[in-house]
């Protein structure tokens, strides 16, 4: 097949040579490609931008950027006629050589906070923080849906953790205040409390018209039409539980135990094989009901593997008990005993049938490989490693970090794809995408978290370098600096993709305050306390007597034991020396009204 039209498209890729006589550069991409590179008449360039930062213009001095081993993006024509790329933009990763943007100290920070401020003034504008008026469904300006009524639990959970996270980076006290009146609202609307049982569970949404509400109990997606999804009852959890994280809040852990009481009593499969089943008859509980259809006695990568990430390491870092420890392990283990399935495809396998034989023919999904979900389980593998060591964990978290590169990325543009199958067609040397060969902006979280975490751990300077090229993608593309919020997809060169649907908005079933979040403050977390070594402060606001034994515990993840330590520590703005420096704990005092703590962790 030949190309004879032109085209434009985006190189990714390392300076390798700049001759200054014709404007001609060499750029070397990630898997080592070399394209000749001619910077057009007209061409401009730029840094990759911040929320709330000035323009980075470097247009002026883009000829002298162009020093061998710089990253960075240029976007131009092919032409059919010429062995030159025809370059008319250049976005650079950082002024020096060397240098990323990203990796400053409070990149993550600043970005946390303006994700923060937009979702306040999307969903409540300038009035109180009332979540009769959150909608599901935002514009891609952030304006409030008028015709969809529907309020998920799952994403106003996700927008909770939101809110938490960036009270936890920045010590807003608007974020913590719009944090707890969610994490009530959801009590309150999307709570069911079956006391028999003593379990909760929680309701898919609500219909709210006006001061009347109508409860949906079970699913009503397609996929999981009326069923309970193991991944509704566990993402109901990760806003609450990261508000608990800085307040202590006592309801809370009534909640959390009584819902992780639904997961241990009627999702885990007690019999031989273990784990946890997908989905639950909304009746009976039951997950072998013949009610359920395509999704009687299944397990998937959600009802498994989801329950670390989005709930229960925050959990077992804000309660230390070893229960939670316990069930980390069991899922992890379970994950690394089931998932993998390398003599057949360089992905791992995701939907099962109970005895964990796997389920190639379950809806959309068929045989079929979510590359973001590959990329969580390294990612979420070397954060049990630091709880629990295990060869195990560290050695697949690896082997999925060198595989997926190759099978799951754009070494041409950089980023991250999306769905593709499992396995080549005769004649194929490269896996097809399933539906399109756009990039979602969660599966960037989850490669740019897997590579700076290894980085931070294992110290691997290809694993640096994958995190820094998957960074400078998502800054470089995927923040809305007009609207603000980030976009959903963008096209494989990095515009974003605005067609429409649930693509187009910054709110949807899938997309609220909890990926784009959790990135700033984990890549803040891992780049600052594993790789660049610099400090970092987090806040808290107990509630008086909400913490067991009036303990904070406040390490920021799962990092290396020893990795880190308390520096200093104020409470109201004033110094307080009593706390556990290497054991991440701080002693509250004793009082009736409510305490602002401010922890600076350090590097050791």
């Amino acid at each position: 097949m030949s190309i004879n039209f032109p085209f434009s498209d985006l190189i990714a890729g390392y300076v390798t040579h700049y001759d200054a006589n014709g404007d001609v550069f060499g750029l070397k991409t990630s898997d080592g490609r070399e394209f000749k590179a001619k910077l057009s008449p007209m061409a401009y360039a730029k840094l990759i931008q911040n929320f709330d930062e000035g323009y980075p213009d470097a247009t002026g001095s883009m000829k002298s950027m162009l020093a061998p081993g710089r990253f960075l993006f240029a976007y131009g024509v092919f032409y059919p006629d010429s062995d030159l790329f025809d370059a008319k933009q250049i976005v650079f990763a950082g002024r020096q050589k060397g240098d990323y943007v990203f990796e400053k100290q409070d990149w993550w920070i600043k970005q946390v906070n303006a994700l923060g401020k937009f979702y306040l003034k999307a969903q409540f504008g300038d009035k109180e923080y009332d979540y009769r008026n959150y909608r599901t469904t935002l514009s891609l300006s952030g304006v409030l849906s008028t015709t969809n009524f529907r309020q998920e639990t799952d994403t106003i959970s996700r927008l909770v953790y939101g809110f938490a996270t960036a009270f936890l980076m920045t010590g807003n006290d608007s974020f913590l205040r719009a944090a707890e009146r969610g994490t009530e609202y959801l009590r309150e609307h999307m709570r069911f409390v079956d006391s028999d049982e003593g379990i909760v569970y929680w309701y898919h949404g609500i219909d709210v018209n006006g001061d009347r509400e109508e409860k949906i109990f079970a699913s009503e997606f397609g996929d999981d039409y009326y069923a309970i999804p193991a991944y509704e009852q566990i993402y109901a959890l990760a806003g609450p539980i990261q508000t608990y994280r800085c307040t202590g809040d006592p309801k809370i852990m009534d909640d959390t135990e009584k819902t992780i009481k639904l997961f241990n009593n009627f999702f885990l499969d007690k019999g031989p094989e273990g784990g946890y089943f997908s989905h639950l008859d909304p009746f009976t509980l039951d997950p072998l009901s013949d009610s359920l259809g395509h999704n009687k006695g299944k397990k998937n990568w959600n009802s498994v593997g989801d329950h670390a990430p989005a709930y229960l390491i925050n959990l077992w870092l804000a309660t230390g008990k070893q229960e939670y420890a316990d069930m980390l392990e069991y899922t992890f283990d379970t994950i690394e005993k089931r998932f993998p399935d390398y003599a057949n495809s360089p992905f791992v396998q995701e939907r099962f049938y109970q005895d964990w034989s796997a389920d190639t023919t379950w809806g959309w999904q068929q045989n079929r490989a979510v590359v973001g979900h590959n990329l969580k389980i390294s990612w979420n593998l070397m954060r049990m490693h630091s709880l629990k060591a295990k060869d195990s964990y560290a050695n697949l978290a690896q082997k999925i970090a060198d595989i997926m590169p190759g099978v799951g990325s754009d070494q041409q543009r950089g980023g991250w794809y999306d769905v593709v199958e499992r396995l080549l067609g005769e004649g194929e040397k490269h896996y097809r995408f399933v539906w399109h060969d756009r990039k979602a902006w969660w599966q960037q979280e989850q490669a740019i978290l897997a590579y700076l975490i290894l980085t931070g751990i294992v110290g691997n300077k290809e694993y640096h370098r994958l995190a820094r090229e998957s960074a400078a993608f998502y800054n470089a593309w995927f923040l809305d600096l007009e609207e603000g919020g980030v976009y959903f997809n963008v096209l494989a060169n990095g515009i974003p993709y605005l067609a429409g649907g649930n693509e187009r908005g910054k709110g949807s079933h899938s997309m609220s305050g909890y990926h784009s979040f959790e990135l700033c403050y984990l890549a803040a977390v891992y780049t600052n306390l594993l790789i660049t070594k610099q400090p970092m402060d987090f806040y808290f606001k107990p509630i008086p007597g909400g913490f067991p034994d009036n303990i904070l515990r406040v390490s920021p993840d799962i990092l290396p034991p020893g990795s880190i330590k308390i520096g200093k520590c104020e409470i109201d703005g004033e110094p307080y020396s009593n706390f556990d420096a290497q054991g991440l704990t701080v002693t509250l005092p004793k009082t009736n009204e409510r305490v602002k703590v401010k922890v600076q962790i350090v590097p050791v």
